[in-house]
């Protein structure tokens, strides 16, 4: 048990003795649950030889957007001919912050340039400006989270020493979401916000190792 111990308290060190590299992504990711629009990250990680590197991701997605699914749920319970402040009701302002682990392979194809694999898993959290629904005009901050991962595949190509430019496609999962009731003339109605983050996302990224 002793040696087990030992082996776990050591890996921070063995860690720490390999490259440190930071790497900043920029793309478009298109999550179900809104239209297309920019995705920011920052990468930070070990290389722990010239094949794997592991490390950590944050991620920020920004969206104005109706909420359909939301419309049509409220257009189901009080009829379309209110349909013009559902659409207000449903107006959402949504930031996506996935905090997550990652790994990646690489395996060189030609001279300073190689493919890889990465995958990543953690939590995703939503910070939700979302309308209030007996005052429209108003809105109100929800937060949801949920597990989420990732998988893609990339190219990299070593600009010098301690410097690489990289273009990733990956698929995003996850799935946020919230609960809340409506009481409406005697009528009381149990609402799902929910939030498909899952979707396709493509990034050009620039590495630096230190």
């Amino acid at each position: 048990m002793k040696k087990y111990f030992f082996f776990l308290l050591f890996i921070p060190f063995a860690l720490n003795a390999q490259t440190h590299f930071g790497t900043v992504k920029a793309g478009i990711f298109s999550p179900s649950a809104t239209e297309t629009g920019f995705i920011l990250g920052y990468e930070g990680g070990w290389r722990i030889d010239n094949n794997i590197s592991v490390g950590w991701s944050v991620d920020w997605f920004n969206k104005n957007y109706v909420d359909k699914n939301y419309v049509t749920q409220l257009n189901e319970f009080y009829g379309p001919i209110n349909s013009s402040l559902n659409e207000l009701r449903a107006k959402t302002n949504l930031h996506s912050i996935p905090l997550t682990g990652v790994a990646e392979v690489y395996w060189p194809v030609a001279h300073r340039t190689k493919i890889y694999f990465t995958g990543s898993a953690g939590l995703e959290v939503l910070l939700i400006f979302y309308r209030n629904y007996d005052s429209p005009d108003n809105s109100t901050l929800k937060g949801a989270y949920d597990f989420c991962w990732r998988l893609g595949a990339g190219a990299l190509y070593e600009l010098g020493a301690r410097s690489d430019v990289m273009f990733e496609l990956a698929y995003h999962s996850s799935n946020p979401s919230w609960q809340y009731s409506v009481n409406d003339n005697g009528r009381t109605r149990v609402f799902e916000r929910s939030y498909d983050m899952s979707g396709l996302l493509a990034r050009i990224g620039l590495r630096f190792y230190f």
